[in-house]
């Protein structure tokens, strides 16, 4: 079987985020704040604003698209109970960040995103908290709702593996749906899926066999029931929109990808193995070299990939 363990480090090198990405969203974020507590100390200075950095950049599971754009989520949060609507504040918000760049901030659903053509988008999610209850999420058009992006956080450190293999993991699959796009799930439910997968299986020491695993998890437990549920508050299913298209889209390409990766597993040659992994990673993912391995390696390689999930369901 071909060994693709070094082609997808060097796949994870193409689509993590640069050091001079992260120096120039670092940046942002921070004249960016300071541009809220400009505002609200001018205009509404009973509101005090702090932050919170969360999702992916948080996670390190952040990567780049294949148009190079990546994101940063960073929280806004105030910590009394509003006197105006949840609209109301993210409208605020975006009064506050309007101008920072030449186009202007979208006021989305759940944040005012901030659009750095070509290269990142800072999205700003905003919350309340007050002593007794959850935190609280404006919601656009529709209040608010309990939402503890930090609680995430905490669950998905206190369940990812000391090595950096499920981030990794993860951040291979968030590529191979930003590659099919046509409304994949986001990285928020194949962070969960993936989370989850990995706590059922051994986590191996080569890539290919460990994302062929967490594949084969993750098409078990989306069988008897597709749903996604949020393992904190607000405890919701990421799922629950799906249409039957949609739904039907994710898994055909689910099946696809899983038997195109098992089939790169015994592929002796790692050209084609590579080849294999490209039709749902994209051109991002190396080619490897056009040699056979040797074929003692086939039985070693399989035994990894019985190892790696001892439970075998």
């Amino acid at each position: 079987m071909a060994n693709c363990h070094n082609l997808f480090g060097g796949f994870n090198t193409e689509i993590s985020l640069t050091s001079n990405k992260k120096t120039k969203m670092d940046a942002s974020k921070n004249g960016i704040r300071e541009r809220i507590r400009k505002y609200f100390k001018e205009n509404h200075s009973e509101y005090i604003p702090k932050f919170y950095i969360q999702g992916s950049y948080k996670m390190k599971t952040g990567i780049r698209t294949k148009d190079d754009i990546c994101d940063l989520d960073d929280g806004v949060y105030f910590f009394r109970t509003p006197d105006v609507t949840a609209t109301t504040l993210q409208n605020w918000i975006w009064d506050a960040v309007n101008g920072y760049t030449s186009t202007p901030p979208e006021h989305r659903k759940k944040c005012i995103r901030n659009i750095f053509s070509g290269d990142y988008e800072i999205d700003i999610p905003v919350y309340y908290k007050v002593s007794g209850k959850e935190y609280q999420l404006a919601v656009k058009n529709n209040g608010w709702e309990d939402s503890d992006s930090k609680a995430l956080i905490d669950w998905f450190n206190d369940n990812k593996d000391a090595n950096g293999k499920i981030v990794k993991a993860i951040k291979e699959l968030k590529a191979w749906c930003d590659y099919k796009r046509n409304k994949m799930p986001s990285g928020l439910a194949m962070t969960i899926l993936a989370i989850n997968a990995k706590n059922k299986i051994v986590l191996n020491d080569r890539d290919d066999i460990l994302l062929t695993d967490i594949l084969r998890e993750i098409k078990k437990t989306l069988a008897p029931k597709f749903e996604c549920i949020v393992p904190v508050t607000p405890n919701d299913d990421l799922f629950a929109d799906y249409d039957e298209t949609r739904e039907r889209n994710f898994l055909t390409n689910l099946d696809a990808f899983l038997s195109d990766a098992e089939a790169a597993l015994k592929e002796q040659n790692q050209l084609k193995a590579s080849r294999l992994w490209q039709k749902h990673l994209g051109n991002r993912f190396p080619d490897g070299e056009d040699k056979n391995e040797q074929s003692n390696s086939n039985s070693a390689t399989i035994t990894g990939a019985v190892l790696s999930r001892p439970w075998g369901k």
